[in-house]
């Protein structure tokens, strides 16, 4: 394992502290899940065109049912698979959070894997209660297994109010589990468009995983006044996350070779929100994420607009659609939503030493 070759090096040079040695584990991983996603991709995608053709989604704008038929979907397998075996080369296999983080990534990678298989087998993905069900069901075992091993503070910090940290206790399970599966939600209604959803994501991670560095180095996180959340070592799962979605995205965007389906969506989107609890900054999701909560909102109005008001407020939801029935390419859509995702994070960022 080369998380093992790692600590020899650190052995034999002496200069290597703590902190250089994660960030040289950190841009390992990122490297090597890039590495990996070029030496799979090709392969897999063959693959894919053979046996996992998709069918355009119903409730899409005309043109996406004539160029978006027939495509290779499941590519999540691939980007799960990658960080995986990344996690497995340069992470530390004794701490329990290692653990939690891939049963977190797998178990929702399986919610969305049997969803993609029924649309692909039965024209039809499986109920939506049920997808939900398993989605708590499955929130609920990593957040408790999180709570008992781990012993997280339970303190809810509010960006720009430091000082305001309610205790949760037993609650931040039901927390947690609100906050991974509405973000593993709210990153699979923005799966719309090539490169959208993985180039959002790929600031997201990166922006993290700054935090979770910050937040498991003692003299940073008093220096900005966050709690110390002990999470150095996500930095290396963060660096695997955005090396396996940089190596997704040569893929995926436009004109897209391959989607990532539910599988890779509900999967990646959990993951993000565990990064965000872990550090203890979730609440900077609404940040950070903005773009995975406006799509959200924008399904959200739309349902409840045409319900009570018998009118759409937008042509499509979510908005995405709205602005490709508007005459926006889908290149300049997910070009600029990407630079919104972009100039949210660094927001995110700032406001980590605001009070």
């Amino acid at each position: 394992m080369l998380y093992h070759l790692a600590i020899a090096w650190k052995g034999y040079l002496p200069g290597l502290n703590v902190v250089h040695y994660i960030s040289f584990r950190a841009m390992a991983a990122l490297l090597s899940s890039l590495v990996l996603s070029f030496w799979w991709g090709s392969a897999f995608i063959g693959f894919s065109r053979n046996f996992l053709r998709s069918k355009a989604r119903e409730f899409t704008p005309h043109a996406h049912k004539e160029d978006k038929n027939d495509m290779p979907t499941m590519g999540g397998v691939f980007i799960v698979a990658v960080v995986v075996a990344t996690m497995l080369l340069w992470s530390p296999l004794n701490k329990p959070e290692i653990w939690l983080f891939l049963l977190c990534l797998t178990g929702f990678a399986c919610i969305g894997g049997w969803d993609d298989y029924s649309k692909l087998r039965y024209k039809k993905g499986i109920n939506a209660s049920v997808k939900f069900f398993l989605q708590v069901t499955m929130g609920a075992i990593v957040a408790s297994l999180w709570y008992w091993l781990c012993a997280p503070s339970t303190a809810l910090v509010f960006p720009f109010f430091k000082n305001f940290q309610p205790e949760l206790g037993i609650l931040l399970i039901p927390w947690a589990i609100f906050v991974m599966v509405g973000t593993s939600n709210a990153v699979n209604l923005t799966d719309g468009l090539d490169g959208l959803a993985i180039g959002s994501l790929i600031t997201n991670f990166a922006t993290f995983s700054v935090i979770c560095y910050a937040a498991g180095h003692v003299v940073i996180a008093h220096y900005l006044q966050i709690p110390f959340a002990g999470t150095a070592e996500l930095v290396v799962v963060g660096g695997a996350l955005v090396g396996a979605s940089l190596g997704f995205l040569w893929y995926n965007t436009y004109p897209a070779q391959i989607f990532m389906g539910d599988v890779g969506s509900l999967s990646l989107g959990a993951a993000l929100g565990f990064m965000a609890l872990c550090c203890k900054q979730e609440l900077l999701l609404i940040i950070a994420g903005g773009l995975f909560v406006v799509e959200t909102l924008s399904v959200i109005v739309q349902v409840l607009s045409y319900r009570y008001l018998k009118r759409r407020m937008f042509r499509m939801a979510p908005i995405h659609h709205h602005f490709e029935l508007q005459g926006w390419g889908e290149s300049k859509i997910t070009v600029r939503f990407c630079i919104i995702s972009f100039i949210l994070c660094l927001m995110a960022l700032m406001t980590l030493k605001l009070r």
